[in-house]
């Protein structure tokens, strides 16, 4: 099976015998806090019982952290997960996504044979959504997806032109689900979030993770919120009933008491990230967006992913993404150590490019 994401270490370890520094996924750096460890270790003595299968315990939790009502929530096995019960639950007849942009919204389409009408993000532009997408939300449409911030562009969705898009679904009968996995990572998550319009609008879908904000991918634990209670019992019944683990809830429920990690977590990813930037542009790389904990940018280093893997350093080649080409690279922002190895390996290709 050939992967089309990020985060492929064991593939590498397979290939080059050993493992690499990992650039490709955008997980936070400073790993998974100590504190989830230990709950997933204490939750192991109690695997030999089924799992909440209604995960109450995590839905209030997250109802106290994000100031909704628990039957507004609904946790799956990552947001993947998540997309693809709605794909289930719903088996829309057409649906719009933006390219390029996080590819398992149009697989989990795929999967109840969905018309998946494409729009375009402008090189031009920056890559950035704009008001034309407003011409592509027509009757008959019944599901938009947007990524904010966008995969791999790094790149947020003005607020009003996002409460625009979300008035316009509206009347048009659309369902517009907001992937907000990467939003933690902003400097205001808040100002960029619809989180707030729930309540008045039953055709709003957030979904979000502790996949990369608390460094949590090998646990498989996501959730969505949405104030259409019909909606998430038909999620909730397009999959099987133990989707999340006991030791995943009990990890999720102290992940939400992580407030200090959190916010040593943005200063880091600031940080580094204004490094990364600086040194960038010294190799002719041209940055396109890096608003989130990741950098999208071009390069004309030819075949930059497969000589940086022979540093031992994995990046994101963005050129399977539809509507992009080759030269295109997705980074993420980790330790200084590890930036400053980065560096030191694009300053030696870029070299050896320019001699």
């Amino acid at each position: 099976m050939a992967l089309i994401h990020g985060g492929d270490t064991e593939g590498y370890r397979l290939e080059y015998g050993r493992l690499p520094l990992d650039f490709s996924a955008n997980c936070n750096p400073l790993g998974v806090p100590e504190a989830v460890q230990e709950a997933i270790c204490n939750a192991a003595a109690y695997a030999d019982t089924y799992c909440d299968p209604l995960c109450r315990e995590l839905c209030c939790a997250l109802s106290q952290h994000l100031n909704i009502l628990p039957e507004q929530i609904l946790c799956g096995n990552g947001a993947a997960d998540l997309i693809y019960r709605l794909a289930l639950a719903l088996k829309p007849k057409t649906a719009l996504i933006t390219i390029p942009t996080f590819a398992e919204y149009e697989l989990a389409l795929a999967t109840v044979d969905c018309r998946v009408k494409k729009h375009k993000l402008e090189q031009a532009a920056g890559f950035r959504v704009t008001e034309r997408i407003l011409e592509d939300i027509k009757q008959g449409v019944e599901i938009l997806f947007l990524c904010n911030p966008n995969n791999p562009t790094g790149l947020t969705v003005d607020i009003g032109l996002l409460e625009c898009i979300l008035k316009v679904c509206k009347n048009k009968g659309t369902l517009l689900v907001v992937d907000e996995c990467f939003n933690g990572f902003l400097a205001e998550p808040q100002k960029h979030s619809l989180i707030n319009k729930l309540v008045e609008n039953d055709n709003l879908m957030i979904i979000d993770a502790f996949t990369k904000l608390y460094g949590m991918a090998g646990v498989r634990l996501g959730y969505c919120l949405c104030n259409n209670k019909v909606l998430l019992e038909k999620m909730s019944a397009a999959g099987q009933p133990w989707a999340v683990s006991a030791l995943a809830q009990a990890a999720g429920i102290v992940a939400l008491q992580e407030n200090a990690y959190i916010g040593d977590s943005r200063k880091l990813i600031q940080t580094e990230k204004d490094f990364l930037l600086e040194g960038l542009q010294a190799f002719d790389i041209k940055v396109q967006g890096s608003e989130a904990n990741y950098i999208f940018f071009y390069s004309k280093i030819t075949n930059l992913a497969e000589k940086l893997c022979n540093w031992g350093i994995l990046i994101r080649d963005c050129s399977n993404y539809e509507g992009l080409c080759s030269g295109y690279y997705r980074i993420a922002v980790r330790r200084h150590d590890e930036n400053m190895r980065l560096l030191a390996a694009l300053e030696e290709l870029a070299g050896e490019h320019n001699a």
